[in-house]
């Protein structure tokens, strides 16, 4: 079942940019909408939804701009999303209907109901002029030479209330001229269980083309949606990471890779699932929403190893502890070095930043000790690939690997009559025994201090120009001693090209800032020389 774009075998359909818009905190523009268009099209799903048009005045632009050729999609069909007609008009006098013909998008999704709960309660009208209303809006666009799916809102519910009429509205959709009956779990109150039962059923009774639509309520929807695929769905609708209204939608990703690696149906084009950690993480950048770390397959801690046992076992086979080889979905397996490291954790880090350790087992055995002593007093090297790279460095060396000795530091905050607060730091340092000393203002102490440090050693190392502090988080280790607790900051550091974080503890929330800053600088030198 090979996908070359657009595949009638099976359908991928992406809901990011109408379902996944209605997560809290996500507010897509029309340029985040072509945006999204554009990765997803290069991405190989089959069918992109770009939301209502008639509805929404931003979908409507997002449809006259796609009309205009502002994106030429190469393996993805435009979807419109929108309502069967109303009860007791026609649907040629539903403006509704209207705006979806008029959004020239050639395939076209209707939401329609299949629960007598809804159809009387709320849509307030027959059973019979329910079934109509999908009739003759399917048949109108289908005339008009439109693709057409049906999204059965609150099925499976419906299901329970009343199966013959669930039934029934899903031959009303196929014998219109439906292509798809898309069965949706709107509440995301199902099981698998029950999902495999009911799709089952369904397909058994109606030989209609059947998709699967599922919220997350029960945190069930990835697997709810691959059990519709087993029960026999071949339509399956997802949002990117998972985005949606209340707790999510079934995710684009895990769901792909699950489908791709486990069920073994290929549904992407040739060599795609290797970009899903970089798409996931751009859509993310768009939603402006930070990456799931801990999301399967494409989360950076989905193949990432913190046990010594693990370790061990990794030394040996990746794939003892490992489902899929991580490159597979373009994804990278990483080694932890915490208090729990062993001997293995330490030689497998090693070889995950470029050293090989196999020969050097004294500085393996003084790793172990430096880390879990350090870990015991508050320091995490989880998050700091770099401060630990410095001290495997010392190991290996047998000498501190830092550019340059420090003689002093000291920070003065000063609120002036005014109401201005001023920091102000100066930094005096050796580099192969010359002295040098810098003063620099900040917005704050650390600032200050970075500026500083900074200033003084750009003057031996120009390169230093080009470095940049771009996170700063601090944690307080031990709450109950309020401002007296001992403080571990994580920073961030970039240069062209390159990311790394380093580091510090202390009691001293200025001075454990500075242990992380003087690690920063310490490895953004050592990096021109070993991180070509």
């Amino acid at each position: 079942m090979t996908n070359t774009g657009v595949t009638d075998a099976f359908h991928v359909y992406d809901t990011t940019l109408r379902d996944g818009a209605q997560r809290e905190g996500i507010t897509y523009s029309v340029e985040d909408k072509l945006a999204v268009t554009r990765i997803l099209d290069d991405f190989g799903v089959g069918f992109i939804e770009g939301g209502w048009p008639g509805a929404l005045p931003k979908d409507t632009e997002f449809f006259a701009r796609m009309a205009a050729g502002e994106v030429q999609l190469k393996n993805a069909k435009l979807v419109a999303f929108g309502a069967t007609r109303k009860a007791g008009i026609s649907a040629e006098d539903d403006p509704q209907v209207r705006a979806l013909i008029d959004s020239q998008a050639p395939v076209i999704t209707l939401v329609a109901k299949s629960d007598v709960w809804h159809v009387e309660q709320a849509l307030k009208t027959t059973k019979e002029e329910n079934l109509a209303m999908i009739r003759d809006t399917v048949s109108l666009l289908v005339a008009l030479g439109r693709r057409v799916f049906v999204d059965f809102e609150h099925f499976f519910d419906g299901y329970k209330h009343d199966a013959d009429y669930g039934v029934a509205a899903v031959k009303t959709a196929i014998d219109a001229g439906a292509d798809v009956a898309v069965l949706c779990d709107t509440n995301g109150g199902m099981l698998p269980s029950g999902i495999s039962a009911i799709v089952t059923d369904v397909k058994e009774r109606t030989g209609a083309r059947l998709g699967i639509h599922c919220q997350d309520d029960t945190g069930c929807a990835i697997a709810n949606s691959i059990a519709a695929v087993e029960a026999g769905a071949t339509h399956v609708q997802c949002t990117a990471n998972g985005y949606g209204e209340r707790t999510g939608n079934a995710d684009l990703f895990v769901v792909v890779a699950n489908i791709e690696l486990k069920l073994g149906m290929h549904v992407l084009p040739e060599g795609k699932l290797a970009d899903m950690q970089r798409v996931s993480h751009a859509l993310a950048e768009i939603a402006n929403l930070p990456p799931d770390t801990h999301q399967p397959y494409v989360g950076v801690s989905s193949f990432a190893h913190k046990a010594g046992l693990h370790a061990s076992a990794i030394k040996v086979s990746p794939e003892l502890y490992n489902h899929i080889d991580a490159s597979v979905v373009g994804n990278d397996m990483r080694v932890l070095v915490t208090e729990m490291a062993g001997r293995a954790s330490i030689e497998l880090k090693g070889k995950e930043l470029g050293y090989d350790l196999t020969e050097k087992p004294e500085a393996i055995g003084k790793v172990v000790e430096q880390v879990k002593n350090l870990e015991s007093k508050g320091w995490s090297f989880e998050a700091a690939d770099a401060s630990f790279e410095l001290l495997l460095l010392s190991a290996i060396s047998g000498d501190a690997v830092n550019k340059f000795t420090v003689e002093s530091w000291r920070t003065i905050v000063e609120q002036r009559e005014d109401g201005l607060v001023v920091s102000e730091a100066t930094v005096k340092l050796y580099v192969d025994g010359e002295r040098l000393i810098a003063t620099s203002e900040g917005n704050g102490p650390v600032n200050a201090l970075d500026n500083a440090l900074r200033s003084a050693l750009v003057q031996r190392f120009p390169e230093l120009a080009n470095l940049e502090l771009i996170d700063y988080k601090v944690r307080i280790l031990d709450g109950g001693q309020g401002t007296g607790a001992v403080t571990r900051v994580l920073i961030e550091t970039a240069d062209k090209g390159r990311r790394w974080n380093t580091v510090g503890v202390h009691e001293n929330v200025i001075a454990a800032s500075w242990l992380a800053l003087e690690d920063a600088i310490s490895y953004g030198l050592l990096g021109k020389q070993i991180k070509q």
